[in-house]
């Protein structure tokens, strides 16, 4: 029997194990340590643009600490793209704010210019502006940075990245993460590369470094006894951690080839089918590691919905997923404002993501192809190509 195809797994490089093995050579596997020093220098190094990296148990602990640094709580609304994983809104809960989500727009499924524009434009008229913005680069595709930023600069209101799903990614030619006041990144084992668990906090300003440092390891003040001013968190990445994430830094370029050839090939499989879309970048501007390739079913067009593909793969062995729903329609969400239109819940509708771990070959590819054909027989593939 073959063995399940899954949607995105871990992938190692190989070199992981030298930066384990030394740490437990130094007897150095307390939460803290060189690996940690050496990964945060490799991320900086690699995200460029002046910036400053703080590594964390979690992307979700690193935007639960941006939030805490901007002196977000009860009272307070912060806007968020509703088109996300819920790890982008729960950090808003955890400070005692208010969410108020904003709709995506259909070029990039990211968060609306326009939808922002008349969120904003709303809480100005009544005199109360949200303390931050949360935009996110949906399956590693870029937001459309320059007009969200000229939105957010227009009114003042910082700019949080959540770059989970991003790593890689840039727009004209600009990291993603490095964009934002403060951003994040996720290593959870289903990312571009993982360290079983984990995330980082980004920013250009090494004070806020600095503190998001003081504050996830327990805010202890500079004392010979353990004397505490603020509330702190336990929120740093472990040296062992660390050190799968400096060995999984030597493949990164490798890992964003590979997800990227995922891409191709679907985009290859669906070409002549009317009905079926592959989410792609809109320009040249746009380059996307593409994390998760996401197909669009029109069902009117193929006579199936997006979840008649999904239960056909699966009964093949082949893991497939629905877009994120979003975070307006969510039960514990209910009752929030939301702006926009129907955008997000159309793609929600009609939105597969397909298989597009780094670690897929040809052979993954041929067993993807041949269960896609007997629901769609007119893909681009044959066991020739």
């Amino acid at each position: 029997m073959n063995p399940k195809i899954l949607l995105s797994t871990p992938h190692m490089g190989g070199n992981e194990l030298k930066y384990i093995h030394q740490a437990f050579t130094d007897n150095w596997v307390a939460p803290l340590g060189a690996n940690v020093n050496g990964f945060e220098s490799d991320l900086e190094e690699y995200l460029g643009n002046g910036s400053h990296v703080a590594v964390t148990s979690a992307g979700t602990a690193a935007l639960h600490l941006a939030l805490v640094m901007l002196d977000i709580g009860p009272g307070d609304e912060v806007f968020c793209q509703s088109m996300t994983f819920a790890a982008s809104a729960n950090p808003i809960a955890y400070v005692g704010a208010t969410p108020v989500f904003i709709d995506s727009e259909k070029d990039t499924w990211n968060i609306c210019p326009e939808a922002l524009q008349e969120a904003l434009a709303d809480r100005a008229k009544k005199g109360k502006l949200p303390k931050a913005v949360i935009i996110v680069h949906l399956y590693g595709m870029p937001a459309k940075m320059d007009e969200l930023i000229s939105v957010c600069n227009e009114y003042g209101v910082p700019m949080l990245e959540d770059a989970a799903e991003a790593l890689g990614s840039t727009y004209k030619g600009v990291k993603c993460g490095t964009f934002g006041q403060m951003a994040i990144l996720s290593f959870n084992g289903n990312k571009i590369i993982t360290t079983s668990g984990g995330g980082a906090l980004v920013t250009k300003d090494p004070l806020l470094k600095k503190k998001s440092i003081f504050l996830g390891t327990q805010a202890r003040d500079a004392a010979a006894h353990y004397e505490h001013t603020h509330i702190g968190y336990n929120y740093r990445l472990s040296n062992i951690s660390a050190g799968i994430g400096r060995g999984q830094m030597e493949v990164l370029d490798e890992r964003v080839a590979a997800r990227r050839r995922n891409q191709s090939f679907y985009a290859n499989l669906f070409k002549d089918v009317d009905g079926i879309e592959v989410f792609t970048e809109p320009d040249e501007d746009f380059f996307s590691n593409h994390w998760l390739t996401s197909i669009l079913v029109d069902p009117a067009k193929t006579g199936f919905t997006r979840e008649d593909l999904r239960l056909r793969m699966l009964n093949k062995g082949i893991e497939s997923r629905p877009l994120w729903k979003p975070m307006h329609m969510q039960p514990v969400f209910r009752g929030t404002d939301f702006f926009g239109s129907s955008v997000s819940e159309e793609l929600f509708r009609d939105g597969l993501c397909m298989p597009s771990g780094s670690n897929l070959g040809a052979a993954e590819h041929e067993r993807i192809a041949e269960a896609i054909q007997t629901m769609v027989p007119e893909v681009a593939w044959s066991p020739s190509v």
